[in-house]
């Protein structure tokens, strides 16, 4: 059975959806960990509830993000992960990082991508006037918001939208997204081919 460590910085409302869509669909791999770099997470308690071990790596407390980085991984590998999962989690990692989970770290970002990368992505989108928006899940790289592309959903952007109501509209497009891109990877259902993504 492959484990599973979703890392989160709030409330971590995708990582509440993997976590019942794995409970709902049975998955033959278990979310061993839920990790956070603020002690207050809401997703902790929820994580918590569900019986799943959680940790914290507070990042305040180091003074450099390859410290911080490098006592998450030791805390994030004392779970033996076969994926990383972000789930909210607002840190840009270090190259080291990265690389030392290449191929199984996942990350969704609430823009499609290559467009729209860092912050404020709905904000982005209406000021770019685009008539389409949408969040892509991606094997995370050393570049911030790269890495080949698992999957997209998009939204209709309306001319009464406000970057709340894209917000609210596309995270439940993301919560269904995100499991089965998940569930995907731990079934051994992707294949990354260059800078593409081929489902087996």
């Amino acid at each position: 059975m492959k484990n599973i460590v979703i890392l989160i910085s709030g409330r971590g409302s995708n990582m509440q959806a993997i976590v019942q869509t794995a409970q709902k669909e049975q998955w033959s791999a278990k979310i061993a960990a839920v990790i956070s770099n603020k002690p207050d997470a809401a997703g902790l308690a929820f994580a918590h509830a569900q019986g799943i071990p959680t940790a914290v790596v507070e990042s305040k407390k180091f003074a450099t993000r390859e410290a911080f980085d490098a006592a998450l991984q030791t805390q994030i590998d004392v779970f033996s992960p076969d994926c990383v999962v972000l789930a909210g989690f607002m840190r840009i990692l270090t190259p080291a990082f990265v690389a030392h989970y290449e191929n199984r770290l996942l990350n969704i970002h609430p823009s499609l991508l290559p467009s729209f990368v860092g912050l404020h992505t709905h904000r982005q989108a209406l000021d770019a006037g685009v008539k389409v928006h949408g969040a892509t899940v991606h094997f995370v790289t050393a570049e911030l918001d790269h890495g080949p592309i698992i999957d997209q959903a998009t939204i209709t952007v309306f001319d009464d939208d406000t970057e709340e109501s894209l917000a609210q509209r596309l995270l439940t497009q993301e919560h269904q997204m995100y499991p089965r891109a998940v569930h995907r990877f731990v079934e051994g259902q992707l294949k990354i081919r260059g800078n593409r993504v081929l489902k087996n």
